[in-house]
């Protein structure tokens, strides 16, 4: 492949394009050390070198010091890992590494996940947030089987009472605006009357 440009960022930071593409991101004497220079034709060798020398050690490090602070799930990793433009076998990789250490474990953040959460949240709402952060429903719906299911008409009073609702309202309209907003919390509307009642 040849190197097409090698892009300053910073003053020790270079991002390296092969053919036309951004391919990933090496320091300055990284650079020098492996001779990369615009023009050049970098051998299938030297990349995979740069790959597993260079490149997958950063990336193992980089997942380590994510997971340092709190939990995430592969998906949020991989995401970070594509945001800094590492190839992505070694993110795949790097990703397999933290995760064969039982660092990473989506089931176990769907879990703790839910635990946090079901006092405030319905499970619909727990549900789409789980699914953003890259969780598979059924990874997310073993997870809802194994936790104790939350107080569901406790967390709608204890909404009522956040939003200065009187239960016990016979206004319809504001009556309606808080069934509305619990409907798009992801309450269902039977567990929103019983509550209500």
């Amino acid at each position: 492949m040849r190197i097409t440009k090698v892009e300053p960022e910073n003053k020790n930071r270079y991002r390296i394009w092969l053919n036309d593409e951004p391919a990933f991101r090496l320091y300055k004497a990284e650079v020098l050390s492996y001779g990369i220079r615009e023009g050049k034709e970098l051998s299938r060798e030297m990349q995979e070198e740069i790959y597993s020398a260079v490149l997958l050690k950063r990336a193992k490090l980089r997942c380590m010091h994510l997971l340092e602070r709190m939990d995430k799930t592969e998906y949020q990793l991989r995401c970070k890992l594509k945001q800094e433009e590492y190839p992505d076998a070694v993110a795949e990789e790097a990703i397999a590494y933290v995760k064969s250490y039982g660092y990473v474990d989506d089931h176990r953040y769907a879990l703790n996940y839910i635990e946090s959460q079901k006092e405030r949240k319905s499970r619909q709402q727990i549900q789409f947030e789980l699914k953003n952060r890259g969780i598979p429903a059924e990874t997310a719906a073993a997870a809802f089987e194994e936790s104790e299911p939350g107080d569901v008409r406790a967390l709608i009073l204890r909404l009522a009472e956040k939003k200065q609702f009187d239960v016990h309202s016979q206004d319809p309209k504001s009556r309606q605006k808080f069934c509305q907003f619990l409907l798009r919390k992801g309450f269902s509307y039977s567990d929103i009357k019983k509550a209500l009642t």
